[in-house]
Formats: structure tokens, sequence, C-alpha cells
């Protein structure tokens, strides 16, 4: 179990070095984001969500590096160097709907308020759905 956390630590540590190095390159400001993930149906904390950071291209794509950080029992997380530009979150919780937006970093301090929804049900033509208007039977030819 430590050594897993080491290994985590060490990753997070070298993800940060890249993308820190990669603003160091082009002389990108750094900004630091929060994030508060909510469940959307009572407004309480989502603990231990995965809050994964990707940056993108100027042609939509994501980058390969990134950064995944963890929701602690508030809900909340937060990275500090992260550069200016275009950033991909995604959002990942047991039981919940993965979400996903791309946010423009422009500011020295962002915070990013995330609401998890539940899965919906499936939606099936064998069952009944009322409120829908039905469609009138096909006459079948003669």
């Amino acid at each position: 179990m430590r050594l897993s956390a080491r290994i985590c630590a060490v990753g997070l540590i070298g993800v940060s070095f890249v993308m820190a190095g990669l603003a160091k390159k082009k002389r990108v400001p750094l900004a630091n984001v929060s994030f508060v993930v909510i469940r959307d149906e009572n407004s309480k904390p989502v603990r231990n969500a995965a809050v994964v950071m990707h940056p993108v291209n100027d042609d939509g794509k994501q980058r390969r590096q990134g950064l995944e950080l963890k929701t602690d029992a508030d809900g909340k997380a937060s990275f500090d160097g992260v550069p200016y530009g275009k950033l991909r979150i995604q959002v990942l919780a047991q039981g919940f709907q993965t979400y996903g937006e791309d946010y423009d970093v422009d500011k020295p301090s962002m915070d990013v308020t995330v609401k998890m929804k539940r899965p919906a049900n499936q939606y099936s033509i064998y069952e009944e759905h009322p409120g829908e208007q039905q469609k009138p039977e096909e006459k079948k030819p003669q």
C-alpha cells in the first residue's frame, strides 16, 4: 500500500514537472485551478472522485500528458501550476455519469464546480413511455 502511494506521488510530481516545463519553454503563465465536485441532486460533496486534466492543442486534440487528482472528503481538489490555454477536465466517480468539459485557463486562479449526475435509465422501445405521442399503426399492403 505504501509503495503504490509513493509511486502515485512520484508520478504526480513527474507530471507536474512536465506541465511546468512546457509552460517555461513557451513562457506561458501558470494558474491555480481548484475543483469542487458535488452531487447534482443534493449538492453534497463527492469524495474520492478522479479529476483528470489534459492540455488541449489549438486543433482541439488532447495532448498525451495529463494529471489526475482525487477529491478529499469535502469534494475538493486543486493544482497549482496549470499552464494557460485550453484544458480538458474529466471527472469520474463510481455511481455517477462521467463529466467532461473544456475550459480556457486565462487567469491566475480558477474555481471549477462540477455537479455529478446519477446515470439515467436506458431507453427501450419495448416499454411504454407515458406522455409520448404514439405513432399510428402502419397499414400492411393487401
